[in-house]
């Protein structure tokens, strides 16, 4: 069952439903969103590499950090906002669709002030990770992450509390 704040979509055509992806974003956005998100992924200087990612279309804050090999939706960067102060670990992928054979899903994401995600998450579509949260590494994010807490695991589940 999907996230409440992603909409989900019937297929535009008979087969699975990403061969269709360039009737939902055009193919030319997607070249370039690939250029500047991927371009960013190896870059060591982090504001660098938050001015290549906005290029994309995604809302990045100040002194946002972006870890080494963060992969960023290249569909939909501009469904992601990444607000002040919040760290997204190594290798992390923040996710705004979901194709599957028969439907396609779109959800904005928001990763709060002050949030912090381990290495190797996956965040999935229409998730809103709350000021000063934390999520462990590995971890797979399928529902809201209050502020303050910290969860972590596959799907991800509260660990503690707020402080």
């Amino acid at each position: 069952m999907p996230h409440p704040n992603v909409v989900v979509h019937p297929s535009r055509g008979p087969h699975n439903s990403l061969l269709y992806f360039g009737r939902d974003v055009s193919r030319w956005r997607v070249a370039w969103n690939v250029v500047w998100i991927n371009g960013s992924k190896m870059m060591p200087w982090f504001a660098m590499k938050r001015w290549m990612v906005r290029r994309s279309g995604a809302k990045v804050g100040r002194h946002v950090a972006l870890g080494l090999s963060c992969q960023l939706d290249v569909l939909f960067p501009q469904r992601i906002t990444l607000e002040d102060d919040c760290l997204i670990g190594y290798n992390t992928t923040v996710l705004c669709h979901g194709y599957v054979h028969g439907s396609y899903q779109l959800g904005d994401v928001r990763i709060g002030r002050g949030a912090s995600l381990g290495a190797n998450c996956t965040v999935l579509p229409g998730v809103t990770i709350g000021a000063g949260a934390m999520v462990g590494a590995g971890s797979v994010v399928t529902r809201d992450v209050p502020p303050g807490e910290f969860w972590a695991g596959v799907p991800a589940k509260r660990v503690r509390a707020k402080a």
